[in-house]
């Protein structure tokens, strides 16, 4: 979920793959077909399964919601595969699914990343290697409920907050960004603090008033769809931290500092044991952004998403890759 507002755009066309991947499939949850892409590595020591993000992300992180074609997920691949690290990325159950009944639960998701790593560990650039799970925004959060099958865990994006309090936090800072009036601000985050609560109980949706805007109304309506609202509750107050705090492996957590759609919390629990890394010039995607993130809005930085933005110094990342042994 994690939506953030993008002006409608056509389906982005699919990409042609890249000629170092390998196409394969495997049984996810309960039998499911799962597709996905592998891409060999070299040396090191791990290899990677990639989590996909919210919605309609695909194994190479594209969305139709995006406003430039992005494949920032294979682009990320080729930067593993750079660190001698190979990987398989892979599409959720619903990418290009039209069954309206298809089985998209929070156990469903979490039990397709299982289904992933387990199909991982046969691959033959697998062999000998051990496991690396990489979750992107909310695929981080979905990580975390699976990372106890894997060997280290790299956390890209992760929200650092709860699933509903992340949503309201987004909608404060569009509403902001575009300068609405406080009592208009206090109509609409008051709407959609009463759908997440409607969906907390099960319950229908409020009435959105004259005063809430279309967007937010839409967002409301969008979390609350009958086939996504089981999925969204059972994420929506998940505790970030709780979890990360509680894996039993080596862990990174790492955010640009220009990422306006999920960001590197003020304070990091004490007691976290594993690496926080913040990439200067680096946005949602870890692709460049020189500008003024406090500038920034959902439709601008989206500008940078895209196939022809370069990725981020990412060395940091890099130099803890090579503390995996």
């Amino acid at each position: 979920m994690l939506p953030i507002a993008f002006p409608p755009m056509a389906v982005l066309s699919q990409p042609v793959p890249a000629a170092s991947d390998r196409e394969v499939g495997f049984p996810g949850f309960n039998a499911f077909p799962l597709k996905g892409s592998v891409r060999p590595g070299g040396t090191h020591t791990h290899f990677a399964v990639m989590v996909p993000g919210p919605g309609l992300t695909d194994r190479n992180w594209s969305n139709p919601s995006l406003p430039v074609p992005s494949h920032a997920g294979r682009d990320f691949a080729a930067w593993l595969q750079i660190q001698g690290v190979g990987s398989l990325r892979y599409d959720k159950r619903f990418i290009g699914s039209k069954n309206p009944k298809l089985d998209i639960s929070l156990d469903a998701q979490v039990g397709d990343i299982r289904a992933a790593m387990k199909a991982a560990r046969t691959l033959p650039e697998a062999k000998g290697k051990k496991l690396l799970l990489i979750g992107h925004s909310e695929g981080a959060l979905l990580a975390l409920l699976a990372a106890g099958d894997a060997d280290a865990a790299l956390l890209l994006a992760m929200p650092g907050l709860s699933m509903g309090k992340l949503i309201a936090a987004q909608v404060k800072g569009q509403l902001d960004a575009a300068g609405a009036p406080k009592e208009a601000s206090q109509a609409n985050l008051g709407h959609l603090d009463a759908t997440l609560d409607a969906i907390r109980k099960n319950q229908d949706l409020p009435q959105a008033g004259l005063e809430v805007a279309p967007g937010v109304a839409a967002l409301a309506r969008s979390l609350a769809r009958p086939e996504t609202r089981g999925f969204v509750r059972d994420l929506l107050d998940l505790d970030p931290w709780g979890a990360a705090q509680r894996l039993p492996i080596p862990c990174a957590l790492v955010w640009g500092d220009r990422d306006i759609q999920t960001w590197k919390p003020e304070g990091v629990p004490a007691d976290f044991k594993g690496e926080v890394l913040q990439i200067p010039e680096a946005n949602h995607f870890l692709k460049r952004e020189t500008r003024d993130k406090a500038g920034l809005t959902s439709v601008t930085a989206a500008t940078n998403y895209g196939d022809g933005t370069p990725m981020a110094n990412l060395s940091p990342v890099a130099a803890w890759l090579q503390t995996l042994k």
